[in-house]
């Protein structure tokens, strides 16, 4: 458990960034320097790895399980048919990167920030959800010869083989249901196949691992309880990310089938609140579950912003006050555009691809490669340093054959373990619900 100290160095979670405050942890022995080493020029079309690794990658069913991207779908600046560039926009993934990376698909995100427990905001938090699911099937719809929407573990493969990406549809944070948990299935008719009952604070559903106010239910919530039931009888993957510990461990024991942590990091390499300890870890392995590696930078390791950048995060706050939630939608874009041009002078402090590996190699090192596998945060504040978009995924790939893993546990990495939590979802649901797909 962390302690309460620790919680209270926790930033402002108000918006997708919260500043590391954990202790330095030891090293974790598991250090590798890839044999096709990339060049170090992130701006760059990816890296450059030998032809036998480009073909290996190229070979396997690649998969990502947190992809924030449908955030940017209905914003002027963006086209996802147009390559673009972390160093040029700020963002990761668009089909032409997709296609240099080799990145299949994976889990789209419906996202709603946490905002106060009330029926009005529960009812705002609705209509936003609603709307980005809606975004993401108008996504698969404009692109169709390019990308299709997935509802079944099989529609995978069959939409890979096909030349197409994979759009499957997660919902991070619950609580957009309100306090009316049969809502999840028309988010289920809609695609909707992976759920997560909490984010930064806690909410209606169940307690945060990062909410300054400590616990509030010590783990899932009666509600929440209900969260879990419901899923189960869909058939929807359970997600644990941004969920305390004591949450995750109530998932495993009401849950029917393993649960997954879409995007998350380990203690072992990190002491942080987003983390989880190895204890945890091998509970939701022995579980049949899986931890999704992410590449959030002030989850890696702990990162020290230059005084430029903390002074006029200090000015931000004292201009608009540090509670995003609270703002008028008004203030919210003022704030919003101010925070934009305050990262694009005085950018945050990034982690590296090596302090990535190091994580994903203590938790193959700890579970085994049944139990990990790849959810970057990209769109939503992942990317490291020596791996600043999805085209870098080769060099993934590079590190796990130069660090011993097999092809097929590389397959079961980028895909294998994912899939095969949402079949055990599939099999034992109850629900007769299905899915339509979208009108061409």
């Amino acid at each position: 458990m962390k302690s309460s100290t620790m919680r209270l160095c926790l930033a402002s979670a108000s918006l997708m960034v919260l500043t590391a405050c954990g202790p330095n942890a030891g090293e974790s022995g598991s250090v590798i320097t890839p044999a096709a080493e990339a060049q170090s020029n992130d701006g760059a079309s990816g890296l450059s790895v030998s032809a036998d690794v480009e073909a290996i990658h190229e070979g396997m069913l690649v998969m990502d399980t947190h992809l924030d991207t449908p955030a940017y779908f209905h914003t002027p600046d963006y086209d996802f048919s147009v390559r673009g560039s972390f160093e040029a926009d700020g963002t990761h993934v668009d089909l032409p990167r997709m296609k240099e990376g080799g990145l299949d698909g994976g889990f789209w995100v419906i996202f709603t920030p946490q905002g106060p427990v009330d029926e009005a905001s529960y009812h705002a938090a609705r209509n936003s959800a609603v709307l980005r699911q809606m975004a993401i099937r108008e996504m698969a719809a404009k692109y169709a010869d390019d990308v299709e929407l997935a509802f079944t573990a099989a529609d995978a493969q069959r939409i890979a083989d096909a030349g197409k990406r994979v759009v499957y549809q997660s919902m991070e944070n619950a609580y957009p249901l309100g306090t009316d948990v049969s809502l999840l299935d028309t988010f289920y008719v809609g695609g909707l196949r992976m759920v997560s009952p909490a984010h930064f604070r806690n909410n209606q559903f169940a307690d945060s691992a990062t909410d300054v106010s400590g616990a509030k239910f010590g783990g899932l919530s009666p509600l929440g309880e209900e969260l879990v039931q419901e899923a189960n009888k869909l058939g929807m993957i359970l997600d644990g990310s941004h969920a305390s510990d004591e949450t995750v461990y109530d998932m495993i024991e009401l849950s029917t089938t393993p649960i997954i942590l879409s995007h998350t990091g380990v203690d072992g390499v990190y002491d942080h609140f987003r983390n989880i300890p190895d204890e945890l870890l091998m509970a939701v392995a022995e579980d049949g579950g899986v931890i999704q590696i992410n590449a959030y930078s002030g989850y890696l390791e702990e990162l020290h912003p230059s005084a430029e950048r903390t002074e006029a995060l200090e000015q931000l706050d004292a201009e608009y006050g540090s509670d995003y939630t609270s703002m008028d939608e008004a203030t919210q874009k003022k704030y919003l555009e101010a925070r934009e041009a305050l990262n694009a002078k005085f950018p945050a402090p990034r982690s590296s691809f090596e302090k990535f590996m190091e994580h994903l190699l203590y938790a193959l090192d700890k579970v085994g490669p049944d139990h990990v596998g790849m959810g970057a945060d990209w769109d939503g504040g992942g990317g490291v340093d020596g791996m600043s978009d999805i085209t870098f995924l080769p060099k993934v790939t590079a590190a796990l054959l130069d660090a011993g893993y097999s092809e097929e546990d590389i397959t079961k990495f980028w895909s294998g373990n994912m899939l095969r939590l949402l079949k055990a979802a599939e099999d034992a649901r109850t629900s007769t619900l299905s899915s339509p797909g979208v009108l061409n």
